[in-house]
């Protein structure tokens, strides 16, 4: 199986001086997905999770949200010429009477929607597909001080970064601040799926109990993918894209942004959060 990290030899140079030294790289392999033998999708990932990865990936394209309509999912032996398992194919199985999706559409309407797909077409494919709908504002108060401690504490536990300064995070966390699960990956996207598809595994679909916080921008990919998994919240270090305080403001995501320290944007969904001084949006 594919490792999370490489080792390669660099030319350093620093303040004028050349020297050679071995340099930790976060590793990258593509994954193809493949649903019920049938080829999906291909994405650039960091081996590992590659299972929960899988099962999140079709949580966000609205075909599993039960553990119970997953049988299994194998990587698959033979994936070369030569018979050899290379650990970058995974096939994921359906439980009897589970429908199986058009395949060409699912790639059409959900992976590519941030790529060019017109932002209509984009909003309500998500607006049909979401199996649950989010919790109402009132049930969920978060408060900004909260909001202000997690980059820090996602950035403590970003084991991996802290030898490569290469691979973007998603974390779950509480009401409380507590970091309910963190994932690291070279694509943001896929540290969201590896979350969702472990809590589906778990039978923790929706994850309405949960805010979900990612170390970049929050793109109408990422914001789809909270949506679809029932998430209240999502934050991010860095701003969100228009179509993803489109897809917030249409469906209850409370959506926050360039979250640095005690400073961030709320693009939607403010009357979710507890503001400084203990009041709500516009007090």
């Amino acid at each position: 199986m594919g490792r999370v990290t490489e080792r390669r030899r660099v030319v350093r140079v620093r303040d004028g001086a050349v020297s050679e030294r071995p340099d930790t790289l976060a590793a990258e392999e593509p994954l193809e997905i493949r649903l019920n033998g049938t080829p999906l999708t291909v994405t650039m990932r960091t081996p590992g999770d590659d299972f929960a990865l899988a099962a999140g990936f079709l949580a966000g394209e609205g075909v599993l949200g039960d553990p119970a309509e997953l049988a299994n999912i194998v990587y698959c032996a033979g994936a070369t010429r030569d018979g050899s398992n290379t650990y970058n194919v995974v096939d994921v199985r359906l439980a009897p009477g589970v429908p199986v999706p058009d395949t060409e559409l699912a790639r059409n309407v959900y992976t590519t929607s941030s790529c060019g797909v017109c932002g209509k077409a984009s909003l309500d494919a998500v607006r049909t597909t979401a199996r649950w709908p989010l919790p109402d504002a009132g049930a969920t108060r978060l408060d900004t001080e909260v909001l202000a401690a997690l980059p820090d504490k996602l950035r403590a536990a970003q084991r991996v970064f802290d030898r490569t300064g290469g691979l973007h995070a998603a974390a779950l966390f509480t009401w409380d601040g507590e970091l309910l699960d963190v994932r690291e990956d070279v694509g943001r996207h896929n540290a969201v799926d590896k979350l969702v598809g472990r809590a589906l595994r778990e039978g923790l679909l929706p994850l309405s109990h949960a805010g979900l916080l990612v170390s970049g921008r929050a793109s109408f990919e990422l914001a789809q993918k909270a949506v679809m998994a029932g998430v209240p919240v999502l934050a991010a270090v860095s701003a969100p894209s228009s179509l993803a305080v489109r897809l917030a403001a249409e469906t209850g995501l409370t959506l926050v942004g360039f979250l640095r320290g005690a400073s961030m944007n709320v693009y939607a969904g403010a009357e979710r959060l507890v503001l400084p001084g203990g009041g709500g949006a516009g007090s």
